[in-house]
């Protein structure tokens, strides 16, 4: 071939290189990972249930009020095996009053995912604000925040928690807040988000403090960028990723955390739904119908491990250098 024909070639034309942002890479990494991605729709599932509890409940024909007394024998207890399940009753009866198990397991979903996603909501904009002021200021005003931090994890939160229900409660209440359940669930919210925020605020410190020397930080504050540029604009977007981590991770555990205190008789109270009320009576009659245990025990263990494996999942997709993400 002569060099006239190599200059006269048209150069061949390859397919352009698709650019791909570390969004859409964290999201192809997550879709790779099949138990993350069942985790999720368990998720899904369950807070799509939760928020159309009325709509599910009115077309099973079921109420988590409604008592049954006619499917309990004499004793109080289901009349009929494995809590008296039928077609009426999908999950069986509580004992004692006959009220419809799968009802009150819907509406106890809506309770604990409430206060969770409130709960996680508000600690992390506590955490996030502090955390990043500390770690960007340094200096006096992070002396003081980290003090702070150190004494409110000082405090013994859970026990603090049982014995400030009352008095706290009745304040809400002199409020105007509605008294009874209405009172102590946002007594609940707010003292989770008082002792839940220093952990948060100390991951996003420690992320913050080791942006602030990197080079496009230096470059923006030798532009001349302002605090709420540099706070907004360059630190922010690049601590995205714990942040999301953390919050996908401390849901169950509010979950969890609200569900105990239920049982323990410090969060809702009867006759209101609550999956923690539910395991509370279930104690009770254990050895008579151990379905009545198992059902809301159940459900609680499913939700909790869902949203950890699906936070594994979104930690393991947003870290490039993961383990997990090299083998697969």
């Amino acid at each position: 071939m002569s060099n006239t024909d190599l200059a006269t070639r048209e150069p061949q034309v390859f397919g352009a290189v698709e650019s791909k942002s570390p969004g859409r890479l964290a999201w192809e990494r997550f879709r790779r990972d099949r138990v993350a991605v069942i985790a999720s729709f368990v998720v899904l599932f369950f807070v799509c249930i939760a928020l159309l509890a009325p709509l599910v409940c009115k077309a099973l024909g079921i109420n988590p009020l409604t008592l049954d007394r006619k499917a309990l024998n004499d004793y109080g207890l289901p009349n009929g095996p494995f809590g008296a399940i039928s077609r009426k009753h999908l999950l069986g009866v509580e004992p004692g009053t006959g009220r419809d198990i799968l009802a009150r397991l819907i509406y106890g979903a809506r309770v604990s995912l409430l206060v969770g996603f409130v709960s996680t909501l508000l600690t992390t904009v506590i955490g996030v604000v502090l955390g990043i002021v500390a770690g960007y200021r340094r200096g006096k005003i992070d002396a003081i925040i980290s003090r702070f931090t150190d004494l409110t994890l000082a405090f013994p939160s859970l026990l603090l928690i049982i014995a400030l229900t009352r008095p706290f409660t009745q304040r809400l209440e002199s409020f105007g807040v509605p008294e009874g359940n209405p009172a102590r669930l946002t007594y609940i919210v707010l003292v989770l988000s008082l002792f839940g925020w220093v952990y948060v605020a100390r991951i996003v410190r420690g992320q913050t403090l080791a942006l602030r020397e990197r080079e496009f930080v230096e470059a923006a504050r030798a532009s001349g960028a302002g605090h709420w540029h540099m706070v907004f604009k360059e630190l922010l977007p690049n601590i995205w990723a714990p942040i999301i981590v953390i919050v996908s991770l401390s849901l169950p555990g509010y979950v969890a955390v609200e569900s105990t205190l239920s049982f323990l008789g410090v969060g809702l109270l009867p006759p209101d739904a609550s999956w923690g009320v539910m395991l509370g009576d279930s104690v009770k009659y254990y050895r008579a119908d151990p379905a009545y245990l198992f059902v809301p025990g159940v459900a609680l263990i499913v939700l909790v491990l869902a949203f950890n494996v699906m936070g594994d999942g979104l930690r393991d997709a947003l870290d490039p250098k993961s383990d997990r993400q090299q083998l697969g």
